[in-house]
């Protein structure tokens, strides 16, 4: 049987599922992200991203498995606010699906330009995707690379 995967538009209901997979993300190598564990408040799936506008969830045979929203900046571009798959889905086109959609929702808010503040681990993920290191920005856990995707070229 070939699982089918859909993407739609994010609920605020869909917060604790989603944050469920934030969590099992972080887990996945609890050394590395020790200091994430430690600050618990670091991790939050805002509500008000859970909008059609806002956020997309992917869903696997019916089950949430990934999640990505995007919100605007006050220069007219949109931040991919956050990107998340089940960690044993990872790899498998979920995370490029939702970058794919939430390029719609970007374009739809009036952006031309998508940021994104990468992890260190995702930086060839966005690089595959269209993105391009435009910076670095200090975050609460430290620098991490700032990348941007120009939506017009791609």
């Amino acid at each position: 049987m070939n699982s089918q995967l859909t993407i739609r538009p994010a609920r605020p209901t869909d917060q604790p599922a989603l944050l469920r997979i934030v969590w099992d993300t972080v887990l996945v190598d609890a050394e590395r992200n020790a200091e994430i564990i430690a600050n618990p408040d670091a991790v939050d799936v805002p509500v008000d991203q859970l909008e059609p506008e806002t956020g997309c969830v992917a869903e696997v045979d019916g089950a949430v498995v990934g999640f990505a929203t995007v919100v605007p900046r006050a220069d007219g571009a949109a931040e991919l606010d956050g990107l998340f798959v089940t960690p044993h889905l990872q790899r498998g086109g979920i995370g490029r699906a939702l970058v794919e959609a939430v390029k719609q929702l970007a374009l739809r808010q009036g952006a031309r330009r998508l940021h994104v503040t990468a992890g260190t681990d995702a930086v060839a993920f966005y690089r595959a995707m269209g993105f391009i290191e435009v910076g670095v920005t200090q975050t609460r856990f430290g620098p991490a690379p700032l990348m941007e995707l120009d939506l017009a070229a791609s």
